[in-house]
């Protein structure tokens, strides 16, 4: 049976010309397939990346409502891409400059933008000249790197002092003990993830409801810097941290389960980003008189620990997420008495 068509001149129904239909027919599978665009892409790849690629559009979204201009999901919904611009592209990256974001970190997510931003103009969301400037924004070379960090006067997110801030074990208890309150069981349990799993600050700030077991006391998370999921037990303080804020309901059903402070230590639904973790770590440390602390000093002083009791070099790299000996053998070294085992009699 053929197609029809009512013509202009007549209520008559025509039928339709076989190169009418091969064209429509055309054009509806190029709509079914732009809608899927975004779905066929995610299925494609891995959990890790995706999560990655969440993060880094959930900055970008904050940052889009911060210059009031309101999206949707950018990772799922291509009509959330209409009002994303060139120009408000570039002022992320500039923004996250200003803000102290590490030139790796403000690279990648970058990156991140291009890809959903391509997407966008596949499924015709995004106009392709706008896909085409924001491809044209570009990033920061290695080179560049010092340049701008010795300009800026925010210290960037991630950057390793040359000398850490070392805290006492009484201190690092200290820090774990805070108020009884949503925000302090907050701040109780990002203590213990960073003190007793030596998490770096990304890592935190990624981490879902959905990646910890209560019951197994496990969580399963992502590490970019080797680019490999690990699983770690939890320690006896993280577990009660982590039932503290089960029990007073201040943990989310799904999405990230360090979630942003309120006014009146209230939390809200939004989860904190590295920037604001590093900031509530430095506050914390304030409190009990250790200045300058940051989420990477508590990594030190987990490695450090875990050298101090005997920990094999080979477990605290995979334990840490290193791609070599050479930092884990480091602390281990540092915490050697350098002549043992010499015999000169």
């Amino acid at each position: 049976m053929s197609k029809a068509r009512l013509t202009s001149s007549s209520s008559e129904i025509q039928p339709l010309l076989p190169g009418e239909l091969a064209q429509m027919i055309g054009e509806r599978a190029n709509q079914a397939a732009a809608a899927s665009r975004f779905n066929d892409y995610r299925s494609r790849r891995a959990e890790q990346t995706l999560r990655r690629q969440d993060a880094d559009l959930q900055l970008f979204r904050e940052f889009l409502a911060f210059v009031n201009v309101r999206t949707g999901d950018l990772a799922n919904e291509p009509a959330a891409w209409r009002p994303v611009t060139w120009g408000l592209v570039e002022a992320f990256v500039k923004w996250q400059i200003s803000q102290g974001y590490a030139i790796q970190s403000i690279n990648v997510r970058l990156s991140s933008i291009k890809t959903y931003a391509r997407l966008a103009m596949q499924a015709g969301t995004l106009l392709p000249q706008e896909y085409a400037l924001i491809r044209a924004v570009q990033g920061y070379s290695f080179r560049e790197q010092s340049r701008i960090d010795a300009r800026r006067e925010v210290t960037r997110i991630g950057l390793k002092k040359a000398e850490p801030v070392k805290i006492t074990p009484n201190q690092a208890a200290q820090l774990k003990q805070q108020p009884d309150t949503p925000q302090g069981r907050r701040d109780t349990l990002l203590m213990c993830l960073l003190l007793d799993h030596g998490l770096r600050v990304g890592e935190a700030a990624a981490l879902e409801m959905d990646d910890f077991s209560i019951a197994d006391e496990q969580l399963r998370f992502f590490r970019p810097k080797v680019n490999k999921e690990q699983i770690h037990h939890l320690t006896r303080d993280t577990v009660n941290a982590l039932k503290s804020c089960h029990a007073h309901g201040d943990l989310p059903m799904h999405g990230l389960i360090l979630r942003r402070s309120l006014r009146n230590e209230e939390l809200g639904a939004a989860g904190m980003t590295e920037r604001a973790i590093t900031a509530r770590v430095g506050y914390l440390g304030d409190k009990i008189g250790v200045t300058g602390l940051s989420a990477h000093d508590c990594r030190h002083f987990w490695a450090t620990s875990a050298a101090r009791h005997g920990t094999d070099p080979f477990v605290l790299q995979e334990a840490g997420g290193w791609s070599s000996l050479a930092m884990p053998r480091r602390y281990v070294e540092d915490n050697d008495i350098a002549n043992e085992g010499v015999k000169l009699e």
